[in-house]
């Protein structure tokens, strides 16, 4: 199992300025066995959660990351 760190560094998406590309992504996980589960580690492996096709979505840097208007559904 491959645990990915996940780290809270900022408030707002557009304010993380420390991150791999997905290039550097891709180049990392090639160290792993290819059948190995990925999950996320939150608050220093109090939590954890998994990574799904259905978790991945692009956004506009300069648009920003806005996810008030599924709060409101």
């Amino acid at each position: 199992m491959v645990v990915i760190e996940a780290n809270r560094t900022a408030y707002s998406a557009s304010e993380v300025h420390r991150t791999m590309t997905v290039a550097e992504l891709i180049e990392k996980l090639e160290e792993y066995n290819p059948g190995d589960k990925v999950v996320l580690s939150h608050d220093k492996g109090y939590t954890f959660g998994g990574i799904t096709y259905f978790d991945f979505q692009e956004v506009d840097e300069e648009e920003g990351y806005d996810n008030e208007e599924d709060i409101d559904e």
